[in-house]
């Protein structure tokens, strides 16, 4: 069975930068695509970024321009590196994996999640 595991959140004043990983195992990584989302405190969980096997990658319109999502095969990870973070990018960050080679979702996958703050 897989297993997924976010790392890297943490507290950051507005405008600064950071890097989230998602570290995939027990599945063929570099065979499929992986999603990032994000749940603010009182909302519901929403999409944010996705990168499909072949590296085509997605962003929501908030946070386009801001956020990098990338992925290195040999490590079995993806990274979304987030600049300009704003408050309103605090939430629960989590990663999710699947069967699925493109950004299609539903995923079955999913990591336990990791805790970003901004303050202004």
């Amino acid at each position: 069975q897989a297993q997924v595991m976010e790392s890297g959140g943490g507290s950051v004043q507005a405008g600064e930068s950071l890097n989230l990983s998602c570290t995939v195992s027990g599945l063929p990584f570099y065979d499929y695509a992986v999603g990032w989302y994000r749940q603010a405190p009182g909302k519901e969980r929403e999409g944010i970024s996705c990168i499909s096997r072949e590296q085509k990658t997605y962003y929501v319109d908030s946070v386009k321009g801001r956020f990098t999502i990338s992925r290195d095969n040999a490590k079995n990870t993806v990274y979304l590196q987030m600049n300009d973070r704003q408050p309103e990018d605090t939430a629960t960050y989590y990663c999710a994996d699947d069967y699925e080679d493109q950004c299609s979702g539903p995923w079955a996958y999913w990591g336990q999640g990791t805790q970003v703050t901004v303050s202004s």
